[in-house]
């Protein structure tokens, strides 16, 4: 049985489109969803915003603003331009958090500390323009093993050292269990977030091995893996958190298969591993 809160990331059913994913979640009596940049511009924005509302759907997230690490200045400037661009889309979207991936190591580069201060400056930047349009940034760490090219914000740690630089309303970070799971400090930097007013989104993902080749298509079906989603869920909810909880996986196999039966075996998933 749904507990109201399950919100169904656009990646997870990939095979379908915006109508098929609007249409597919209204039926399932699900009634909120994370999006993704590429096929809502595809799609176009305020064609999207309007199929959600006639649909009955809210935007629980929006991904993926980020990538601030460059240190070309022109780059930079592009990066910048574009996250405001996507805060703007998340605005038209009616949706408050805009998820980041903050970026890894620029080519040449084994800076670590560099890179995670320019996130930092570039957020400096952004936030205020966030909060004039009513959406929160969101960073998001992700697992170590993308640290060089994706984001050298690993940890939950690292992530609220650079939030807590801003006022919780404008920068918090995901906490997602398929990039946590393995930090035995997650607890203890979960309850520092909540504390905070830190926890902008909550994602649950499974980590299951071996990896696939590329690794960025390895997340698992809730209860395939590792992950304690009970546990996690607990410790999220003990800081008083009680937003939406948005299954994002990223799997070939799912995708290859019929989407509503993804989406039904999801949700009963979410049922039996995380309520």
């Amino acid at each position: 049985m749904s507990d109201g809160r399950l919100s169904i990331n656009q990646e997870t059913i990939k095979q379908w489109s915006l109508p098929e994913l609007a249409e597919g979640c209204a039926k399932a009596g699900i009634d909120k969803v994370g999006l993704w940049r590429a096929p809502v511009q595809s799609y176009g924005i305020e064609r999207t915003a309007r199929l959600l509302a006639d649909s009955g759907l809210s935007v629980t997230s929006l991904c993926r603003g980020g990538f601030f690490t460059a240190l070309d200045p022109a780059e930079r400037a592009r990066a910048l331009d574009d996250n405001r661009a996507a805060l703007d889309e998340a605005a038209a979207l009616s949706t408050d958090t805009l998820v980041l991936v903050s970026g890894g190591l620029p080519e040449g580069s084994k800076d670590l500390h560099g890179a995670r201060e320019r996130i930092a400056d570039a957020l400096a930047e952004l936030a205020p323009y966030a909060a004039e349009r009513g959406v929160r940034l969101a960073i998001e760490p992700l697992h170590p093993m993308f640290a060089s090219d994706r984001c050298v914000v690993s940890t939950l740690s690292q992530a609220l050292d650079i939030a807590e630089r801003f006022p919780a309303d404008q920068v918090g970070v995901v906490v997602d269990t398929y990039h946590i799971w393995w930090d035995d400090q997650a607890p203890a930097q979960i309850a520092r977030a909540g504390a905070g007013g830190r926890i902008h989104s909550f994602q649950l993902a499974d980590w299951i091995t071996p990896l696939p080749a590329g690794v960025l298509l390895g997340r698992g079906q809730l209860g395939d893996g590792a992950v304690d989603f009970r546990s996690f869920r607990s410790l999220v909810e003990a800081t008083g958190f009680d937003g939406p909880i948005e299954v994002e996986i990223f799997n070939e196999a799912l995708w290859a298969r019929d989407g509503a039966e993804v989406l039904a075996e999801v949700a009963a998933r979410y049922a039996e591993h995380a309520c």
